[in-house]
Formats: structure tokens, C-alpha cells, sequence
């Protein structure tokens, strides 16, 4: 087994030396799916107003957060849902996929690791005292909790995870690092180590074809952390944000979301827990890359490409944020770029979006379909039914709205023959005996059947 660590301190495989070096890592496969993992990594991080102050981001860290097993355990029966809105002590990923002779596993664990910004303030003495807030070279700094990316890359050859589970210990180191703040004092960055223990196994799944489920589980591996301890004390050594993006060398995966019929009953039985996987192989004709995320997505999750950067609140609402971000005052701005280096981005990125970047945002036409001609008529019994064709209502009693069975037997004109997106055919009546009909067609409303909900009439 091969791993590789990116921006953090090597892992250990299970206390034993690696198997013979496997080719490097391939990234390509990765890259496809970078902008929708980084939207997940940062989901949440500081939210709208981005201010310290702003109650919504006194609690930090809503997704994907993993703590250590104790803490979790001593807040009674554990979560056990698809969705990581819930804090755990660890994620399980199960999936299904399709392998040739010599495949490979590749998984790549990202997470944010937690880091305390505290303000000092130099004292007369010459040494240092914690502040809440600092003023220096014109700009006001605060204590605030920042945080740091994480990614590890372990690599694995299919077949030995058919023959058997393997384990990883990833740890990202603590550190301390000091930023002079002029002769006012200055800002110390603290980060505690935090460990990770990611679970490799696979296995044949039962299915009229050959089908391995995956399961890929990553926890929180600290120890040591008093179970009583608070949540903002434990996110310190807490893995946020948590997932995995999963490439596969040599086969591909199928969706859980839509699989095929043949391997639906296997797709039923794979057991995910506060992750859960999708297709992510954008732009590929091969499913070969997977994003399981604390954060429900469906099967090629893509950023518009009309999005200027990131607002930690999703990428389906651009426009607005930004233009909310706009409406800040200079006061409410200035605390927001103390409050966190990537707020002040933000903030730089919106002030300055050109006229075009705007007129991007307001909407965007992503496919064009031509235009279906709407029908002049359709046949009902055998008779043809057009506007100005007197019908009996004979509506359905399941799967249609239920006050319409109180129009049974009625008789109506047909207004006008109309179409749904799905070329169903329906018409759009008016009750003889209706003394409001006139005023109900001045407002454009009718009542509407389809074919199987209608008698002709001579």
C-alpha cells in the first residue's frame, strides 16, 4: 500500500513498512471534481454578513465535522443519518463500482484543520497580554478561529483490499506562528495536532454481474480528550469539513443515485453514514472519480461557471450576496476584513466586479430546446375535441387534485387545448353552469383535464 500526504506530516500504514511503490498518484482525474470539493470544503466557513459579531457565525463549522469518539459518545445514542449536518466521530462511504485485472483505489481525504488567531497587545514591560481587538498601521485586528486545508493521498491496489481491510493513521502536525503587528503588539497563530484513521475494504457485491462495494471510513483518531469537554475546545482537534474525493485506475463506478436495474438491489444495501457519494467525472465518458460529501449533492455536481469566487453560502445564489455584500457600511466592512483574511476578499472581489460580471450573475440560458407547436385538438373516444367542444368532466379520484371530484358530471366548453413539458396533452375548461365563468376567464384561469378525464359531447 502507497500513500502520499500533501500539506501535512506523512502518514503510517497500520505500524508496517509500504508494499513495493506504486506509480504516483494521478491528480488529473482530481482536478475535474477541485472546484465543487473546495465549494464543500469552505461551505459554511463564514457566512453572510461575515462579520465576528453576526450571531450566525458565533457558532462555526456546520458541516462535515468530525471530533474525537469521546466527545460524541458522551452526548448519548450517535447519529446515524446520510447528511453531515451532525457532528460524529466518523464518516463511512460505501459504493459500488466496476474493476478490470490490476485496478487501483486512490482516495484523497480533505478537511479544514482549526487554528486560534489571538491578538496581543504589547505591554509597557515589553512583554505581551490577549486582547479581543488591536488597532495597528490603520487597521483594526480581532481574535477569531481561522483554519487550515488539509489533503492526504493513499493509493491501493484493488485486490488487496478485496483481501482484506486496511488502515492508515494520517496526522496533521499543531504548530504555533508569530506575526508582528508594528510596535503595537502582534497576532499568534495556534493550531493543535489532529489525527485521522482512514479504513480501506472492499468486497464482491451480490449482483448478477461483477460488482465490488468499496467502503472507505474516516475517523477522528485522537485520544486522550476529556469526553466533558466543550465543542469549541474539542473543534481544535476536530477534522471540519470532512470528505473524499475516490479515483478508480482500471473500471469506473456506477451512481447510487441512478443505477443501473440490474445493479439496483446492491445500490440499496450500501450504507452510508454523515457522507454520501456522487459521479464527479465531469467532462469524462468514464465514471471514474467520486465526491463523497457531508453535504447532499446529485451525481456531476458542478460551480456555474458564471461564479466570480467563493461566498461560503452554496453557488446558486451569487447575485444576491453579492449585492447584499454591497449594501454593507464602511463599519460593517471593516470589521468583516478584521474578522478573517477571506471575508476581505470578498469584499475586494465585490466592490470590484465589472458590469458584465454582474449582467453574468442575473441569469443564464445553460440549453436551448426548439419550440413545440401547441395542439389545435386531441382525440377523445374517438371524437375530436378542439376549443369550443362541449365536454363532460369525468375526473379521477387518485392522483389528481381531490376537489375536483366534486365537478363529476358537470358539463364544459373547451377553452383551449394546451401541452405540459412532458407533451402530455390537456384542456383548459369552463363550467357551463358556472355564473363566475366570464369573470374567471378575464383573470386567464380554467379548470383542466386531461383525455382520460373527459366525455365528448355531441
Amino acid at each position: 500500500m502507497t500513500t502520499a500526504a500533501q500539506r501535512s506530516e506523512g502518514p503510517s500504514i497500520d505500524g508496517t513498512a509500504p508494499d513495493a511503490p506504486l506509480a504516483p498518484p494521478r491528480t488529473e482525474s482530481f482536478a475535474q471534481a477541485g472546484a465543487v470539493a473546495d465549494a464543500v470544503l469552505y461551505e459554511g466557513y463564514l457566512l453572510y454578513p461575515y462579520r465576528r459579531s453576526s450571531p450566525k457565525n458565533r457558532v462555526r463549522w456546520q458541516f462535515g465535522v468530525l471530533a474525537p469518539r469521546a466527545v460524541i459518545e458522551a452526548q448519548g445514542p450517535p447519529d446515524t443519518g446520510v447528511a453531515g449536518s451532525a457532528d460524529s466521530w466518523h464518516q463511512q462511504t460505501e459504493c459500488l463500482l466496476e474493476a478490470q485485472d490490476g485496478a487501483t483505489v486512490q482516495v484523497r481525504l480533505r478537511f479544514l484543520q482549526v487554528q486560534q488567531r489571538a491578538v496581543e497587545q504589547r505591554t509597557v514591560d515589553g512583554g505581551f497580554a490577549a486582547v479581543d481587538a488591536l488597532e495597528a498601521d490603520g487597521r483594526t485586528h480581532l481574535s477569531f478561529d481561522e483554519a487550515l486545508p488539509r489533503e492526504f493521498d493513499v493509493a491501493c491496489p484493488l485486490a488487496d483490499l478485496l483481501a482484506g481491510e486496511r488502515t492508515v493513521v494520517l496526522g496533521a502536525p499543531g504548530g504555533e506562528e508569530v506575526e508582528p503587528l508594528a510596535d503595537a503588539g502582534r497576532i499568534v497563530r495556534r493550531r493543535r495536532p489532529v489525527t485521522a484513521r482512514l479504513r480501506l475494504a472492499a468486497a464482491p457485491a451480490d449482483a448478477p454481474f461483477p460488482l465490488v462495494r468499496l467502503r472507505v471510513t474516516v475517523e477522528n483518531a485522537v485520544d486522550g480528550l476529556p469526553a466533558a469537554t466543550a465543542r469549541p475546545e474539542a473543534l481544535r482537534v476536530s477534522l471540519v469539513a470532512a470528505h473524499c474525493l475516490i479515483a478508480l485506475r482500471g473500471g469506473q463506478f456506477l451512481s447510487l443515485l441512478e443505477p443501473p436495474l440490474w445493479a439496483a438491489a446492491a445500490a440499496g444495501e450500501c450504507r452510508n453514514v454523515h457522507t454520501f457519494p456522487v459521479l464527479a467525472s465531469n467532462g469524462g465518458t468514464v465514471a471514474d472519480v467520486l465526491l463523497s460529501s457531508p453535504i447532499l449533492l446529485y451525481d456531476h455536481p458542478q460551480i456555474a461557471p458564471e461564479s466570480p469566487g467563493p461566498l461560503f453560502d452554496s453557488g446558486e445564489i451569487d447575485e444576491i450576496l453579492s449585492l447584499r455584500t454591497m449594501t454593507l457600511t464602511d463599519e460593517e466592512k471593516a470589521e468583516a476584513r478584521a474578522t478573517d483574511p477571506e471575508a476581505a476578499a470578498i469584499l475586494d472581489r465585490v466592490d470590484n466586479l465589472p458590469d458584465e460580471m454582474w449582467a453574468k450573475l442575473h441569469g443564464a440560458v445553460r440549453s436551448l430546446r426548439p419550440v413545440i407547436r401547441e395542439p389545435d385538438h386531441l382525440v377523445v373516444g374517438g371524437a375530436r375535441v378542439t376549443a369550443g367542444s362541449r365536454v363532460r368532466l369525468r375526473p379521477r379520484r387518485h392522483g389528481t387534485d381531490a376537489q375536483d371530484v366534486f365537478l363529476t358530471g358537470r358539463t364544459a366548453t373547451v377553452d383551449r387545448v394546451l401541452h405540459d413539458v412532458d407533451g402530455t396533452r390537456f384542456v383548459a375548461v369552463a363550467l357551463d353552469d358556472d355564473p363566475g365563468a366570464d369573470l374567471i376567464a378575464e383573470y386567464g384561469r380554467c379548470y383542466q383535464f386531461t383525455a382520460d378525464e373527459i366525455e365528448a359531447l355531441p
